[in-house]
């Protein structure tokens, strides 16, 4: 057996590394050896498309196309901090192909264009061909200073850009994350992109280190559509960012979104297919928050109190936060984490710290937003208003309640109890994910509440109120010893006395509106003397000046 010296077998092995990473095994080998399906019909030489070794372009060593000379669409949106500008150094020498306006084989060295296999002339049409609209590819040709990353707040200070993506003469060019010459990573980048370790060179996003989007395992399932179509990665952790964006061609121009309509970026993942719920079948429930009925209204800088009414994911969820963290109420869950809010005294927060803030983004004075379906003796549709801690009665929302005697309440709930929003709000049926998202009862409610009267009692016709409130317990009178006869013998439903958010302190007092009373004025009216009201008089008793069903109190006093 011949044995070869190791220095030779090292040499060797160089010479291969050195071609497997040249330009020879890439599609920029665009001459008639080259591997890609662009290539010349007959012209050997390789470096011709882009350099010569003389009369080159004087303003750019050895380069051998001419400059497109075009107004370029560029990239702007209202959370950029950067100001790009027409492309210029390498990045217009890439667009000398690129852009699709200049001939792949119009080279400055060539008299006669060289010709390519099948008809081929300019760039094809794809992904490879951006165009003169770059709006929708990652900025280029913009200074990256330390000015710009300070403004900015989620970019590195590019001092700390010591490895592979370097910036020319200041500026971020094509060649910052691209290497024409070499192609070890997929797209000639000039490192992997494999769990966004690219993006993490230049970019710090807020929560991101402990994201879902950064840590889930999860794969996709095969079914249509691919989450990943633009990317060789098979786990949410390892696509990270490119789960959502797309550095060139993105269909969602605004933030390089993968999609547009916004709500796709969110769908083509939580349908099923890849995340364990499948929250689109839920949006597109009878009742639901409409996120395909608004495209482009939401901006990342709006005002947290939203004043063009739409409901988009991401008024809710943040994508460079989210993640499965328990929480207990008030406080924010983790899927909702770093969004903003208003707080109880009407102040915008950001980032919310309780889930109510959230809502009362839209929930509080906004424009256009649905009045109450019940018509009530107090009229409030603020419901920042009506949980307010200081009214004469309200559900627990922002704090604990101010009723502390509750006889109904069906354990672990107490009257200390603090409870979300979305106990109440949320998707229907087993299994569904937690959130309003949509449901098939009205108001987006988790469960069926009956408002129609008069109306059979049964535990379904009540089944939100009985979640927490024993049915036992009120039919059986334990609180009020009318329940069972109003609610069963009279079918009068609970919505016709009382109201389920509260009563603001500036309508209302802890005399007449204690225990959550508000009559629905439809149903309920004045007693035979002209008076509707209800009076507290003490622990489980009261009396009622009204009309109700044809039965008249004037008063009717109720107690034990």
């Amino acid at each position: 057996m011949i044995k070869i010296p190791f220095i030779v077998l090292l040499f060797f092995f160089g010479i291969c590394l050195a071609i497997s990473q040249s330009i020879v095994n890439t599609k920029h080998n665009l001459s008639v050896s080259g591997p890609g399906t662009i290539k010349a019909s007959s012209e050997s030489e390789i470096c011709v498309f882009c350099h010569t070794p003389h009369n080159g372009r004087p303003d750019q060593p050895l380069w051998n196309r001419n400059d497109p000379a075009l107004n370029y669409t560029l990239y702007g949106s209202s959370t950029t901090q950067a100001t790009p500008g027409q492309p210029d150094g390498s990045s217009i020498l890439c667009l000398s192909c690129h852009d699709g306006t200049i001939a792949l084989g119009s080279v400055i060295s060539r008299t006669v264009p060289i010709l390519f296999q099948g008809g081929v002339t300019t760039m094809p049409t794809g992904t490879s061909n951006l165009t003169k609209d770059i709006s929708n590819d990652h900025p280029v040709s913009f200074i990256y200073n330390s000015a710009l990353a300070a403004a900015d707040g989620e970019l590195k200070d590019p001092i700390t850009l010591t490895g592979p993506v370097k910036l020319e003469n200041g500026k971020l060019q094509c060649t910052s994350c691209h290497d024409p010459h070499k192609d070890v990573y997929t797209d000639f980048l000039v490192a992997t992109n494999q769990s966004s370790l690219l993006c993490d060179y230049c970019h710090q996003q807020n929560y991101w280190l402990n994201t879902s989007h950064k840590t889930s395992t999860k794969t996709w399932n095969n079914a249509a559509p691919d989450p990943w179509f633009h990317t060789p990665y098979t786990t949410v952790a390892t696509n990270a960012c490119e789960n959502c964006h797309n550095p060139h061609t993105a269909a969602g121009n605004l933030r390089l979104l993968d999609f547009l309509p916004e709500e796709n970026n969110c769908f083509d993942c939580h349908n099923g297919n890849v995340a364990s719920k499948n929250i689109q079948i839920q949006s597109n429930k009878t009742y639901r928050h409409n996120e395909s009925g608004y495209i482009g209204v939401h901006d990342p800088t709006e005002n947290p109190l939203v004043s063009v009414l739409h409901a988009e994911c991401v008024d809710c969820h943040n994508p460079h936060a989210a993640k499965n963290a328990a929480a207990t109420p008030p406080n924010v869950k983790g899927f909702n984490i770093g969004v903003p809010g208003i707080n109880q005294s009407g102040n915008p927060v950001n980032p919310a710290l309780y889930e109510y803030e959230i809502c009362y983004r839209c929930h509080t004075a906004t424009p256009g937003m649905p009045a109450s379906p019940t018509i009530r003796q107090i009229v409030q549709n603020n419901v920042r208003l009506e949980f307010a801690m200081g009214n004469p009665s309200y559900h627990a929302v922002v704090g604990q309640g101010v009723n502390p005697n509750v006889p109904s309440l069906i354990a672990p709930n107490t009257t200390t109890t603090i409870m979300y929003c979305s106990a109440c709000h949320a998707s229907d049926g087993t299994g569904a994910p937690s959130g309003p998202h949509g449901s098939i009862y009205p108001h987006i409610l988790v469960r069926q509440y009956i408002t129609a009267d008069p109306n059979t009692e049964s535990a379904a016709a009540y089944a939100l109120c009985y979640n927490c409130h024993s049915r036992t317990s009120i039919l059986g009178d334990a609180s009020f010893k009318a329940h069972e006869k109003h609610i069963a013998g009279e079918n009068t439903p609970c919505n016709t006395c009382h109201d389920p958010h509260g009563i603001s302190s500036t309508q209302g007092n802890s005399t007449n509106n204690s225990n959550l009373i508000n009559f629905n004025v439809s149903i309920v009216t004045p007693s035979s003397g002209g008076i509707l009201r209800y009076d507290d008089q003490g622990l489980y008793r009261g009396r009622c000046y009204l009309t109700c069903h044809g039965e008249n109190h004037n008063p009717y006093t109720y107690g034990f």
